[in-house]
């Protein structure tokens, strides 16, 4: 599978419509905090798929791998017939958690790919431990994540 076809695959994937049905909410202001979460997931998982398409060196095999091993391997990437497709299982309702599937997706490539490539030398702290820049690897990492995403993002995807 081409990296390409698997980002046009997500972006078609989040960018469908959640088709709430208002008849689950017991009233007009829960309905409308329900959409409102679903509009958040929706821009955090287009900035992340933003964040993973201009970076050539995260590859089509660690999107398919993060969507192997997060969310609980609800989300798949399969071909079918040439073309690139995404598969999801539904947990509890879907119009809640898709756009979140594809999120945690795209924000487990995105560590995997800061922790293998963008991470500073490690030092040896005076206990032994290693450290970078004198944090540990997941300080480390989430604090880069909070410099990139903003402290909101951070703490929902990369915590």
């Amino acid at each position: 599978m081409e990296k390409q076809a698997i980002i046009d695959a997500i972006g078609k994937f989040i960018r469908q419509r959640p088709g709430l049905e208002f008849c689950n909410y017991g009233d007009l202001s829960s309905y409308r905090a329900e959409c409102r979460s679903i509009a958040r997931d929706k821009r955090d998982a287009e900035r992340l798929l933003t964040f993973v398409a201009i970076r050539d060196s995260i590859t089509a095999e660690m999107l398919t791998q993060a969507a192997q091993s997060s969310y609980a391997g609800r989300l798949s990437i399969v071909e079918r017939n040439g073309k690139v497709g995404i598969d999801y299982c539904v947990g509890q309702y879907f119009p809640t958690e898709y756009r979140k599937a594809a999120a945690a997706v795209l924000a487990s490539a995105i560590w995997d790919w800061t922790r293998g490539f963008c991470m500073p030398e490690p030092m040896l702290s005076d206990t032994g431990d290693r450290t970078y820049n004198g944090k540990s690897g997941g300080d480390w990492l989430r604090s880069h994540f909070r410099r990139e995403f903003g402290r909101a993002m951070q703490s929902r995807w990369f915590d």
